[in-house]
């Protein structure tokens, strides 16, 4: 029988037993303290002595941080598959991907009867297994339209809603030992798990050729299903006493011919005794591994990932798949995995990328950043979140994601000192300080990633009282194209953290940054809608309010224009750094008078309340055509500029962002963000097909604008990147561009090079 060259892993089979709950977790950690892959339960819902499998596997999901968890096997007719879909995504979504679906048909039918379910022969078993695994795999497939629809014999849905996704592609393994079970799982399964006590080696060979060729019926490679086995009536002594019943190396000895010549690679020891599972962890589990690796190693067995073949053709050219490091193979996502639709777009753009790499720490990031740069593709970075410029993705290649480091730490609550990692998403880094009584200057959008805002700006509801967010950072952890990871702030390579506040996309990959949080747990948020027919009078009047409030107030002002004879209306979020209401109500006052109120309300909420929320996957709602600049004050000809743009249908969005207050604290030349004198950030959008038509109008308005906030145009060329950086900020970033980027790899955002 072949090796199908799958990577080993060792887990644990664990008596569920009611008697001693606690127990029954202790091993579990236990499991994951002896460096194993796996710890499963045996499901028997009708014997009262086990606790309920599923119970206790969310239990121990809860208790542990690695370990991957499953039930060995779950009793299908007790678990109807809809439900059981749901609950297993939601483990899988809640143990951040580390649960797997093994399923049985059915054993011990009196036992399932008598909890009231009609007794099945074992081909109808068999049966309502297939149909149970096509409605699970189809509600976890998000990516397709549509509701669920099967009719089977045994279980149905019949429109059923899709989702939630799992974090990861759940592999479902089979217990299966006659020849109908044999073909469903080389057909429609993820693994073969049966156990060691009810089968008999001398007919492995032929279970396995079975498995194969049901799989190469479906048009599936035999290398797609890994083979595991439950090991039981084994034990450690001192001496040999047969088969599994000897010292450590005796073990390693019997189980090799079952990895070389049987095909297993995932071993679960089916024990209780803490001894057992730490000599199976710290002596079993590396001999093992090392002795099959150097006979795979001799034999030229191929150890690469298995793909399917509708899989590979999507693969596209330019990219070798197949020499990406096994590190970074684990999280990869190519065109054709079940995960792709989950990371293949932007916030606004639609992407088909190649590769998306998702590294776990800057040691990873650096390793992805060089094999990327040897491929004949284009290179994007993602910081985790969304952005407008849609340069986050490609079609054909590949996007580094940093969404998997996303740790948010509190270093010292007293100094207020906290630490981010570049793909945390600002409402997960809200909620994380917001216990503390602290908050860090940020956009207004929870979705948005913190990578993206802390290399370009980071204009907010807590700008004017707080500033930037690249105001508060105080040191960067960053990747540069030559693979360095370095730290940059005031002391360690000074001119690198200057850049990266500002410019930061041309210069490396940030992976984590260190900041100085502010003493808030609370705002007071005023909501004001007002009637716009008037759009010129009103953004006077806003500007007079806005400029000359407290510097605790920032406002955003967002104008929509009328659509079906209605006017045009003005939404504003007024937001004071604070929650004392006695403070807050005379600072919010005055933008009553700004234009006829349709609607107001005040509230005191927690900052990440007022962040719109949005942790999901990017869907690529569509590129905008987005146009950004600087104002330092409205002047009667900006208002009536922007009133004709309005009225004009040109944009359907257009907004005011109030910068000014701590912000203008800062000396131009401190940071590659060298606006310090304007009082607000405009914004408009239009749609790609109105492109023409909105830059007819904001060529208009261009003499009244002072430079531009890069995160929301998605404009390139010279003239775009002049009033991005004005010249003696686009000077230096030259410069400072041949020392760190001389070969412009990072030439996608922005980029400051002389050809860029």
């Amino acid at each position: 029988m072949p090796d199908y060259g799958h990577r080993l892993r060792f887990g644990t089979f664990i008596t569920p037993t009611a008697q001693d709950p606690d127990g029954a977790v202790a091993l579990a950690e236990l499991t994951e303290a002896a460096g194993l892959d796996l710890v499963t339960y045996q499901d028997h819902p009708y014997n009262p002595g086990f606790l309920d499998a599923w119970t206790l596997l969310t239990w121990v999901a809860a208790r542990t941080e690695r370990v991957g968890i499953s039930g060995n096997v779950l009793n299908l007719p007790l678990r109807g598959p809809a439900m059981l879909a749901r609950a297993a995504a939601s483990l899988d979504l809640l143990s951040k991907g580390r649960f797997e679906l093994g399923l049985g048909a059915g054993a011990f039918w009196e036992g399932i009867e008598s909890m009231g379910v009609p007794r099945l022969t074992p081909g109808q078993a068999v049966d309502a297994l297939a149909e149970g695994i096509d409605i699970i795999r189809a509600v976890w497939d998000t990516d397709a339209r549509g509701g669920v629809r099967v009719e089977g014999e045994h279980h149905s849905v019949r429109g059923m809603k899709r989702g939630p996704a799992p974090a990861h592609d759940i592999g479902i393994h089979l217990g299966a030992y006659k020849p109908r079970m044999l073909r469903l799982t080389g057909a429609r399964a993820d693994g073969w798990l049966p156990s060691l006590g009810y089968l008999d080696l001398a007919d492995v060979p032929r279970s396995q050729r079975t498995i194969d060729e049901a799989a190469r019926e479906a048009g599936r490679d035999p290398r797609e299903i890994r083979r595991m086995l439950n090991l039981g009536q084994s034990a450690f002594l001192p001496t040999g006493r047969g088969f599994l019943q000897g010292p450590a190396e005796q073990w390693v000895e019997d189980l090799l011919p079952l990895v070389l010549e049987h095909g297993f690679s995932t071993f679960v020891l089916g024990t209780d005794d803490p001894h057992a599972i730490r000599t199976f962890g710290a002596e079993v589990a590396p001999a093992l591994r090392e002795a099959a690796e150097r006979e795979r190693s001799a034999a030229g067995t191929d150890t690469g990932p298995v793909r399917p073949a509708a899989a590979l053709a999507a693969r596209r050219t330019g990219i070798a798949y197949d020499d990406l490091p096994e590190n970074l193979r684990e999280h990869a996502v190519e065109p054709g995995d079940r995960g792709y639709a989950r990371v293949r777009h932007g916030y606004m753009q639609s992407g088909a990328p190649g590769l998306v790499l998702r590294p776990s720490g800057p040691q990873e990031v650096a390793q992805a950043l060089a094999w990327a740069r040897a491929q004949e593709a284009p290179l994007n970075v993602r910081s985790g979140g969304h952005g407008i410029s849609g340069r986050s993705t490609s079609d054909g290649g590949v996007v580094v994601d940093l969404a998997r480091l996303n740790r948010v730490e509190i270093l010292d609550p007293g100094t207020r000192r906290v630490r981010i990692g570049a793909g945390a998403r600002w409402g997960a880094v809200g909620a994380a300080l917001n216990p503390y009584g602290l908050a860090l200057s940020s956009g207004d959008h929870g979705g948005v990633g913190v990578g993206g805002i802390a290399t370009t700006g980071g204009v907010g509801y807590l700008s004017r009282s707080q500033g930037l967010t690249v105001d508060n950072v105080t040191a960067m952890e960053v990747v540069t194209a030559d693979g360095r990871v370095l730290r940059a702030d005031a002391q360690e390579n000074p001119d690198l953290f200057w850049a990266m506040r500002g410019a930061g996309a041309n210069f490396g990959v940030l992976t984590s940054i260190e900041a100085t949080a502010a003493p808030v747990g609370s705002v007071v948020l005023g909501q004001f809608a007002y009637d716009a027919s008037a759009t010129a009078a009103l953004l006077r009047a806003w500007d007079e309010t806005a400029v000359f409030a407290p510097r605790e107030v920032t406002a955003f002002l967002t104008l929509v224009p009328g659509h079906g004879g209605s006017g045009h209306v003005a939404q504003a979020m007024v937001v004071y750094a604070g929650d004392d209401p006695e403070e807050a109500v005379p600072a919010l006052e005055p933008f009553l008078r700004v234009g006829p109120v349709l609607d107001q309300r005040a509230q005191i909420a927690p900052y990440p309340a007022i962040l719109v929320h949005d942790d999901g996957p990017h869907r690529g709602h569509g590129l905008p055509a987005s146009r950004s600049g600087l104002i330092t004050r409205i002047t009667p000809e900006l208002a009536e500029g922007m009133a004709g743009m309005i009225a004009s249908g040109a944009t359907y969005f257009m907004q005011l962002r109030q910068v000014g207050g701590a912000v203008n604290d800062v000396a131009p030349d401190a940071t590659a963000y060298a606006h310090r004198t304007q009082n607000f950030s405009l914004a408009a959008m239009a749609a790609p097909g109105t492109a023409a038509r909105l830059d007819r109008h904001w060529d208009g308005i261009t003499p009244h604008l002072d430079g531009m906030y890069l995160s929301f145009d998605t404009r390139t060329g010279p003239e775009v990147l002049a009033q991005a950086f004005p010249a003696p900020t686009l000077a230096r970033l030259r410069a400072l561009k041949v020392r760190y980027d001389p070969e412009n790899v990072f030439d996608q955002n922005f980029p400051v090079g002389l050809d860029g």
